[in-house]
């Protein structure tokens, strides 16, 4: 046949194709991610250090320390997360060998009888019986020409990194779980003690009252008061000790075991806060934040989904080939004359398909488009949170200040209150109001101590707890759309 009578042909395929391709989607181009937090210059110490990926040892507390690295090891929330890490991975795998070539081996024997009124007569035939042997290697391998398969491995990549930055966000969480609820526990026990100690002055006070009410030179009412102090005291007292033990049962579901197997505790003072704001915290968060680094990650799996929806639209290149063996007599099966071969190019385009890839391709967009505003409202949730963080903690320093100022009046107020009872100008009753006084400024004092090592914990959270992105500097694959024909 001559070879110029497929020209009109070959012509019209191409015809063809270039008007199937032009009919492609546009390229998208990269989108555009905030660079830096909206934060303010205000509310913290412009000197202060971002946090380390162990910030907890700071405290130098080898409880705490030891209590973080066993809840690192076996708590539930860390388990779901590595799991999904792990699921995510897989994926990885599982879109990189899809695009891999697909060698396969067979053998096969048949043996069937024919029909005495079928279509061939056996008379004609020679046999009724015959017998089918194969043996034989397979090729096949689709050629990922506008990188469709590219970009599927470089969205499900992009969806590891997500998960794993999800990892990271919930080491974080746990971690100033653990230490949030530890220290509770230690502002309890402090309280718990001072507490007791203003049990025992209110009943010196009721006892007092108690004796005048008996000389007649005070009435009931002042008996009545007392006990009524009293009564608040103990009741003090009871819920400083639910809330104690509500903490070692947090603290035990922290580290996923039972509250009898918590190791024991032991009280100590609360360590002072430190935390403050850094000088770059708006150019430097982003990159800090594991919550915002998952955000990005998944903008960028959305990014490679549009791509590979685009690529869809592009005709497909697949190579089949066949090497084998096949003979009706076994004994043949091996000789040259039973080689049997096949190469298969194949080349398909969708020319209608009933909106589908439209479809496909607009929710792709709209997936990419959810990314980036979850990205951007990431940005500005954990700008809120480090603004709202560092605010508290210049506000609780002010506080402490202020507080410092009360507890040394409360102690004066004592110490003149113990002279003029050593001078025999006063009575042991003022001193025991000026000994509770004193003990209601010191519990005040502890209460803003915890409240500051709280708020200094959550100020450390806030700015990602040391976390570093191990994959920001490395771009990711196949991050441009594929190529037009």
């Amino acid at each position: 046949m001559n070879p110029s009578a497929f020209r009109p042909l070959l012509a019209g395929m191409a015809a063809v194709l270039l008007a199937a391709c032009a009919g492609a989607p546009p390229r998208l181009p990269p989108p555009a991610l905030d660079a830096r937090a909206p934060l303010s210059a205000s509310g913290g110490d412009a000197r202060a250090a971002w946090p380390v990926a162990d910030w907890w040892t700071h405290y130098q507390d080898p409880t705490l320390d030891a209590l973080i690295q066993r809840a690192l090891i076996q708590a539930p929330s860390l388990a779901q997360a590595q799991a999904r890490l792990a699921q995510a991975r897989a994926a990885i795998a599982a879109q990189a060998a899809a695009g891999n070539a697909y060698v396969g081996a067979s053998a096969g024997l048949q043996r069937q009888r024919i029909s005495e009124h079928g279509l061939f007569p056996v008379q004609f035939l020679g046999f009724t019986w015959y017998s089918q042997a194969d043996l034989g290697v397979q090729l096949q391998y689709d050629v990922d020409w506008w990188g469709k398969h590219r970009a599927q491995v470089a969205a499900a990549t992009n969806q590891a990194r997500a998960a794993a930055a999800e990892a990271d966000a919930a080491r974080l969480a746990l971690t100033a779980a653990v230490a949030q609820t530890y220290f509770g526990w230690q502002a309890d026990q402090a309280r718990l003690d001072l507490a007791t100690q203003a049990i025992a002055a209110q009943q010196r006070l009721l006892a007092l009252a108690r004796a005048r009410a008996a000389r007649g030179i005070d009435g009931s009412d002042a008996v009545h008061a007392a006990e009524s102090a009293l009564a608040a005291a103990e009741r003090g007292r009871t819920a400083l000790t639910a809330s104690a033990e509500g903490r070692r049962i947090a603290l035990a579901a922290l580290l996923g075991i039972a509250a009898d197997a918590l190791p024991p505790l032991q009280a100590r003072p609360l360590p002072p806060a430190r935390a403050g704001l850094p000088a770059e915290a708006s150019l430097a968060l982003i990159a800090r934040r594991p919550d915002i680094a998952a955000s990005r990650w998944r903008v960028e799996a959305a990014t490679q989904d549009v791509a590979a929806a685009r690529a869809a639209f592009f005709p497909d290149l697949s190579l089949k080939a066949l090497l084998g063996l096949s003979s009706i007599d076994l004994g043949q099966l091996l000789t040259a004359g039973s080689r049997v071969a096949l190469l298969q190019p194949a080349l398909s385009l969708p020319l209608f398909d009933g909106g589908r890839l439209r479809a496909g391709y607009g929710i792709s967009r709209a997936q990419l488009d959810a990314a980036i505003a979850d990205y951007h409202a990431s940005v500005v949730q954990a700008a809120r949170e480090v603004q709202q963080q560092a605010l508290t903690v210049t506000q609780l320093a002010d506080e402490a200040a202020q507080q410092a100022a009360a507890l040394a009046a409360a102690r004066a107020m004592q110490a003149n209150a113990e002279a003029r009872v050593r001078a025999g100008l006063g009575d042991d009753r003022s001193r025991a109001q000026a000994a509770l006084a004193l003990l209601q400024a010191e519990d005040a004092t502890r209460v803003l101590s915890a409240a500051r090592l709280a708020a200094d914990i959550a100020l450390i959270q806030s700015l990602g707890g040391g976390y570093a992105d191990p994959s920001a500097a490395a771009p990711s694959p196949d991050s441009k759309d594929a190529p037009t024909p």
